[in-house]
């Protein structure tokens, strides 16, 4: 049982979703696809203005339709803490 519950929680721990209104750089490029130049444009973007939705992505350089699709699931919208 012991092992189950570790398991578990290891596993829900890897499908965790990274907050892009509150990752760091680092935590960003944990993200399959997302490299340090792109992690830093997400930072730079979420100082001017926050992401209401992982679709805002859209919005930073490089990022399109086909891209948004495989990061999304990795990814989450946060609450913005500039409001």
């Amino acid at each position: 049982m012991k092992l189950f519950v570790v398991t578990a929680l290891t596993a829900s721990a890897l499908i965790a979703a990274v907050d892009i209104n509150s990752a760091s750089v680092k935590e960003l490029t944990s993200v399959k696809g997302i490299g340090e130049k792109k992690a830093k444009q997400i930072v730079a973007f979420r100082k001017k203005e926050c992401f209401n939705s992982v679709k805002d992505l859209l919005k930073i350089k490089g990022i399109g339709e086909k891209t948004l699709k495989k990061l999304a699931p990795q990814l989450k919208a946060g609450p913005c803490k500039k409001r």
